[in-house]
């Protein structure tokens, strides 16, 4: 009975030695997925924490050009309002053409020739000498005078 009972002894303890044994390779097999997961999730993390970083920066300079947009688009208004003014105190501009051809001729083609510089020069076009070396707004262009890059009030 010895003998029996040393034989099952021993197999019990081979059986709990191979247990243990898959046990502690199963569990370093685990714990090795698992910090691979943990790399992918702190990377997935720094990417998202980098996109939005970006998204902020983003949205800052999207914001800042708005501001820029709607702060030119006030002036515009202005300057509308402006010629709506000088339109409006205009008497009648029919009769003034028929009394006055040759002047009214000669005016509307100078505006229309600056009407057409403002929007070159909105374009990006460069300024010729006359626009370079003016003094004030009205030299510039009486059309655009907010153009005028010595024109502190309206930039």
């Amino acid at each position: 009975m010895g003998m029996k009972l040393t034989m099952i002894m021993m197999a019990l303890l081979v059986a709990m030695g191979l247990a243990f044994s898959w046990y502690y390779n199963d569990t370093q097999q685990r714990m090795k997925i698992l910090i691979e997961n943990v790399a992918k999730a702190e990377t997935a993390v720094n990417l998202s924490e980098q996109a939005l970083t970006s998204m902020k920066e983003n949205y800052k300079k999207a914001s800042e050009q708005l501001n820029i947009v709607n702060n030119k688009f006030a002036l515009i208004r202005v300057q509308n309002s402006v010629l709506a003014s000088k339109l409006a105190k205009m008497d009648d501009l029919g009769l003034l053409a028929v009394e006055k051809t040759e002047k009214i001729k000669n005016a509307v083609n100078r505006g229309t020739n600056n009407a057409g510089r403002c929007f070159e020069l909105l374009s990006g076009a460069p300024l010729n000498d006359k626009e370079k070396e003016a003094k004030d707004a009205k030299t510039f262009n009486k059309e655009c005078p907010w153009l005028w890059s010595g024109n502190t009030a309206t930039q």
